[in-house]
């Protein structure tokens, strides 16, 4: 697929709309486990962005919680929760059936171009989204709402300000670590996801498809899961960049008997040519979990 230049890095050369953003270093706050993240982001030559609760005891950890990070496909929770929410004033709107042709398709479809015949119901298509993070899916949900500015405004509504997608998918995934556009920061993207997967913004129906779909997501096996105990359930939501190593996931851990853990973890790179790090992500969930376990027994219990 060719692309061509992003409409966000147009307005960064021509009127400047998207300002650069310059990282202020924002340490953790539990200082006993500053040193290995500080050590962690140094090996790595790019910059980690971290935001945690235990919802046992609100503890909470965070490390350039507040900076901006691409977002990547992580932002596809946020256009699904609000095909959700709509769906809550009309019980028949995930089953109505979206048709579309093959010159609709992208760079990735492992879903949607196996049912170019048959169409899938916006349900079909907001699975596929999640689980599978399949870009046409999202598109197509998109056009459905109405276009981006929904899924922003979704957002406000839920009072998140940081939260901005300036691209559809996978042109979204070109944004920069110097660049406003379609990125947030780990905190905010971590207390929206709580809200979403655990609070009350969408109806208990809503609420458990969206859990589900994040429980069988195929892309995350090497990320927040491979960072946590065996047996524990996680549902997550990956988000990779085309440049600048970016990499970043998150999601709702469920320890055994235990009340759930809700992260947002992002990585990404200076230099524009650079690999993802799966591993880094891997590596940030078992320091939390730990770090997490020192005041509360039950994950203590359970991680050992």
């Amino acid at each position: 697929m060719n692309f061509v230049l992003p409409r966000c890095l147009l307005l960064m050369i021509f009127i400047g709309v998207c300002i650069p953003v310059f990282a202020n270093t924002q340490q953790v706050q539990h200082t006993s486990i500053q040193k290995k993240l500080v050590t962690l982001e140094d090996s790595s030559g790019g910059r980690i962005g971290i935001s945690a609760i235990n919802t046992a005891n609100n503890m909470q950890l965070q490390y350039r919680a507040n900076e901006r990070f691409p977002m990547g496909c992580t932002s596809k929770v946020m256009g699904v929760s609000a095909i959700l929410k709509r769906s809550m004033v009309n019980s028949a709107f995930l089953q109505q059936k979206i048709t579309y042709m093959k010159k609709d398709l992208t760079n990735w479809t492992p879903v949607t171009e196996k049912h170019l015949v048959d169409g899938m119901t916006i349900a079909e298509l907001s699975e596929a989204a999640i689980s599978y993070s399949d870009n046409t899916a999202m598109n197509l949900l998109v056009k459905k709402l109405g276009g981006l500015q929904q899924i922003n405004a979704f957002a406000r509504s839920i009072g998140d300000k940081a939260f901005r997608l300036d691209h559809w998918w996978p042109e979204e995934a070109m944004s920069g670590p110097d660049s406003l556009c379609d990125s947030s920061t780990p905190a905010a993207m971590e207390k929206s996801l709580q809200k979403l997967v655990l609070g009350n913004v969408l109806g208990l129906t809503q609420r458990e498809r969206l859990q589900t779909w994040l429980k069988n997501n195929t892309t995350g096996n090497e990320q927040i899961r491979a960072g946590v105990p065996k047996g524990w359930v996680v549902g997550d939501k990956t988000g990779k960049g085309f440049y600048h190593g970016t990499t970043n996931d998150i999601g709702v851990i469920w320890p055994p008997k235990c009340a759930p853990i809700v992260v947002s973890i992002y990585y990404t790179n200076n230099k524009k040519v650079t690999p993802k790090r799966d591993d880094i992500i891997a590596s940030v969930t078992r320091i939390l979990i730990n770090e997490f376990a020192r005041t509360d027994h039950c994950i203590q219990l359970y991680s050992s």
